[in-house]
């Protein structure tokens, strides 16, 4: 008897602990694809996706195409680095 609450407990806690998992998964899916379609032509592409990644969960969007059209996404077009460059790619 033992045994069995251990185990359903254990497996309650794994569905509990999945169904928190499965948005944050999403969110990082749709960055990740739209930030390599963004830097497939970047001469640095693994440092392009690395910013272009920080700034899509934070803004929640990545501008269309693999330049430019930042004007579709405010929030990325006016983060900052510390030197006050444009931070996202």
């Amino acid at each position: 008897m033992k045994r069995f609450l251990v185990a359903f407990m254990l497996l309650f806690a794994l569905l509990l602990t999945s169904s928190f998992l499965q948005p944050a998964t999403a969110k990082s899916v749709y960055c990740t694809q739209k930030c390599e379609a963004r830097c497939s032509k970047a001469g640095l592409k693994d440092r392009c996706v690395k910013y272009c990644e920080l700034c899509c969960a934070k803004c929640k969007c990545v501008p269309n195409g693999t330049y430019g059209n930042k004007h579709q996404c405010p929030c990325y077009r006016d983060m900052k680095n510390s030197k006050g460059k444009p931070k996202c790619p």
